[in-house]
């Protein structure tokens, strides 16, 4: 039946009865394709009926859909016409993780970061009732801890301010996010799960005395009143907005009931579907941690995922639980991601100083403020592209005070499978504007532990960014220039400025250097902000810097090195080789970096070729009459 499904016309012409069918159908394939490559299964098992119901309700494109998080979005690829391809989903030439309008009409926003749809739903509808577009609804599923994002509350706000604006939110309501949905809204909701007893009480009075319309009046006028005491879905109606549910989510055809009065009101309202996490594939119902959120590839059968290996975060996740041996000061700050950012492990050995705050990075940092202005250290973990939606508390609550804390950024640099959005390419430039902030990037797993222990001895911000994947293997330094790490030793011909993990694809480049007659010197400044003094006097003792970064080439290290040498006077041609400034099409980390020439040989043909240019002769510019 699924294979009949070319677009959402095609999910209104199938009869009621042939809809579970469809739904199994559906999870069959998430089942299939996410074994095979890992991708965010669990989520998506949870809104099979809540989506059918959303495309037969809805017209798409015409009624926007905007997912919230993205991540939630597989079925809705499906029942759009993208079965093909769904095979390779996140792997190169195949389709997005994510909403991508490359891919379809269907897609009206690629918003793979968290707590975004209330906001585009708000300036849609406004767009519509300005343009006399009559009959058009902005509808976002919001949902998976988006709504612990302060963000989407600003929306809220905004949304009930506007009385017909054509707005319908769906609350796809799993109680969980990566880890179970945390803080008080969580709990408002996780009572609305169980709170029926309003509803089945308003059915008995239109049962038992409808037909008498004074009476039936009379207590359905104290309404408001009831739901204070049965339902706390009050707070959202106390907003100006139409509450309706909550709704069994996997009950298909009392969700487009729901639905279709939602469409019809004439204003905004908030849908509440309770949905089941990894619903239909027991490994996914019975996963504790996070019902197989964003498994890698795993056995169909039994559910287990084959193995990673060491990877980066796990250095960083033993190394802090030492510190916290040694450091009763130290605390863990994460954004609804324990277990992806490796707090999971310090969380374990010292409950009582952690704090998962949901999906609120810029919250998690001003808290964090709090925390060190209180005595503490904390230690906040996120993802490095998540980092971008707190730089104002960094630098305002946190910089400006001067605080000791400490930014853990994981999967820095090029990320791969996740596309565009996930990619941690920025911090290295936006970090870089930030006055007293100090920046580290280990090279390997050695360094990790040791930049990590360095970092929280300081009494000023700190941050540590490493890539994701597996650790790179140790390399060791043959000597220190200043606190900078000398991994190699060559005639002053280049010296290469290997960032962090670029440090051994460096290495790699000065060898095949030396097979030109290129002599190499490689230094890991392992600080790169602030710059180490030493380098200008190793760089004035070369013919050309390169600096290597696994960072937009824009704002970071190597701009950072340019005018260091600059400011002290050292004429030495700096060249910086980093991730060209524009948003990466999704594929596999070394894919991409081969794409955009971050290897050892394309380094090396790059420095031959800038090498011999400094080499030959000017020619004289011609002047045209």
């Amino acid at each position: 039946m699924l294979g009949s499904i070319k677009g959402p016309e095609d999910v209104k012409r199938l009869g009621a009865e042939e809809l579970p069918r469809l739904a199994g159908e559906i999870r069959d394939l998430l089942v299939d394709s996410c074994a095979r490559f890992g991708g965010h299964l669990g989520p998506n098992l949870g809104v099979v009926e809540l989506t059918i119901a959303l495309h037969r309700v809805f017209d798409s494109p015409k009624d926007p859909i905007i997912w919230d998080t993205g991540h939630q979005s597989y079925v809705h690829k499906l029942l759009t016409g993208r079965q093909a391809g769904f095979e390779a989903l996140k792997q190169e030439g195949g389709l997005s993780g994510y909403p991508s309008q490359a891919e379809s009409e269907h897609d009206f926003v690629e918003n793979s970061h968290a707590s975004t749809a209330l906001s585009y739903a708000d300036g849609l509808g406004k767009a519509f009732k300005l343009r006399g577009d009559r009959g058009r609804r902005a509808v976002a599923v919001i949902g998976d801890g988006a709504l612990t994002g302060g963000m989407a509350w600003e929306a809220l706000n905004n949304i009930a301010g506007v009385r017909d604006l054509p707005v319908v939110i769906v609350v796809n309501d799993n109680g969980r996010s990566y880890s179970p949905t945390i803080g008080g809204l969580a709990s408002h909701l996780s009572s609305l799960r169980v709170t029926r007893r309003y509803e089945d009480m308003l059915e008995f009075v239109k049962d038992k005395i409808g037909n008498v319309p004074v009476l039936y009046d009379a207590l359905h006028g104290i309404k408001k009143g009831v739901k204070d005491v049965l339902a706390p879905q009050v707070m959202f109606e106390d907003l100006g907005l139409k509450y309706v549910g909550p709704i069994d989510g996997h009950d298909e055809q009392a969700m487009e009931a729901a639905l279709r009065k939602a469409r019809d009101f004439g204003g905004p309202v908030i849908v509440h579907a309770l949905t089941q996490k990894g619903r239909g594939y027991s490994p996914a119902e019975n996963h504790d941690e996070d019902q197989f959120h964003s498994p890698g590839a795993f056995d169909r059968a039994t559910g287990a995922e084959k193995p990673k290996g060491r990877i980066w975060t796990h250095v960083f996740s033993e190394e802090l639980v030492r510190l916290g041996h040694e450091r009763p000061d130290l605390v863990g700050i994460t954004a609804a991601m324990l277990h992806p950012t490796g707090l999971n492990a310090f969380a374990e050995a010292f409950p009582e100083r952690i704090y998962d705050v949901g999906i609120a990075e810029q919250h998690a940092l001003t808290s964090a403020a709090g925390l060190a202005m209180g005595g503490m250290h904390p230690v906040v973990a996120v993802y490095a592209t998540f980092l971008n939606r707190a730089f104002d508390q960094l630098l305002m609550d946190v910089a400006l005070h001067k605080l000791p804390v400490t930014v853990v950024l994981d999967r820095a640099g090029v990320t791969g499978d996740d596309g565009a959005s996930h990619n941690g390419m920025w911090d290295l430039s936006i970090l870089q504007v930030i006055p007293g902030l100090e920046v580290a990037v280990p090279r390997d797993g050695e360094r990790v532990a040791e930049l990590l222990r360095e970092a929280v001895a300081k009494q000023v911000p700190t941050v540590l960014r490493f890539p994701k994947g597996p650790v790179a293997e140790p390399l060791e330094a043959v000597g220190k220039l200043g606190e900078m790490d000398v991994l190699r030793a060559g005639d002053p011909d280049v010296l290469l400025v290997g960032v962090g993990p670029m440090a051994h694809v460096c290495m790699e480049a000065a060898k095949l250097l030396d097979a030109q007659g290129i002599s190499a010197t490689v230094v890991d400044p392992r600080w790169v902000k602030p710059l180490d003094e030493a380098l200008v006097l190793a760089a004035s003792a070369h013919k050309l810097v390169a600096v290597v970064e696994d960072n937009g080439r824009v704002g970071g290290v190597g701009d950072a090195v340019s005018r260091l040498l600059r400011d002290a006077d050292v004429d030495v041609p700096v060249r910086t080789y980093g991730i060209p400034q524009e948003f990466l099409d999704h594929a596999k980390r070394a894919k991409i970096l081969s794409q955009i020439g971050l290897t050892g040989q394309d380094l090396a043909r790059e420095i031959t070729e800038a090498v011999a240019k400094r080499s030959a002769p000017l020619e004289s510019p011609t002047v045209r009459p």
